[in-house]
């Protein structure tokens, strides 16, 4: 690479950090991360069912931390606050992206029939709705078909990652039979993947697609 580059990390829940550094690690390993934490967003969105202004705040003020760091773009992991990233964006001199973002479109791309698993409540519409949305935006029409596991969130918080996996891995095989793509709505979701023979259906994760976008959007063309 010609420089140093360099990523901001935005979490709202440590189950999705794993994932994120793994996909960097793989695919950009030479790219700097710098992580930037708030736990407290996605304990109030399970206990309310709702992303009020301040906790949209609380996220922005992260945000402006990372790129006082001197990054070069910032990516928010967690996909229920996805809806928010266009509204703020432009608070900032850097690419901003959520991302699930380009893993939506990409499915409304390949596919018409669309299967969505969350784990989090507010997850799960907010991804739906994501989708109709770029749908429109597309002159696509789709079908979603959206299921939402929070057992398999709740067992992967007590550290319980095989009830997690079993969960949704349940849920692909499914939801395989009945839709063109399942997307996996949140990256603490691609752990259950791993060393599992999946059905012969696209499953799409947000991780690899998220990490080339930001890459394109920042124009560090050196690590694609």
């Amino acid at each position: 690479m010609a420089r140093n580059y360099k990523i901001g990390l935005v979490h709202a829940t440590m189950n999705s950090v794993v994932p994120i550094l793994e996909a960097f690690q793989h695919f950009a390993p030479d790219v700097k991360l710098l992580n930037f934490m708030d736990e407290g967003l996605i304990d109030e969105l399970n206990n309310t069912g709702n992303v009020t202004d301040l906790m949209v705040e609380q996220l922005v003020s992260l945000m402006k931390r990372a790129e006082e760091s001197g990054v070069d773009g910032i990516l928010l992991t967690c996909s229920s606050f996805s809806p928010y990233v266009a509204g703020v964006a432009n608070k900032f001199d850097i690419p901003v992206l959520s991302a699930d973002i380009a893993m939506l479109e990409h499915a409304i791309e390949i596919g018409d029939k669309l299967g969505v698993i969350a784990t989090v409540g507010a997850a799960g519409p907010t991804t739906t709705k994501l989708l109709y949305e770029i749908a429109d935006e597309k002159n696509r029409t789709i079908e979603v078909d959206t299921h939402v596991i929070t057992e398999a969130f709740n067992a992967l918080q007590k550290g319980d990652q095989t009830t997690h996996n079993r969960l949704i891995r349940e849920k692909i095989s499914e939801l395989s039979t009945q839709n063109d793509v399942i997307l996996l709505a949140q990256m603490s979701m691609c752990r259950s993947l791993v060393e599992w023979e999946k059905p012969n259906i696209p499953i799409l994760t947000s991780p690899e697609i998220s990490i080339r976008t930001i890459f394109e959007k920042s124009s560090i063309k050196e690590v694609l």
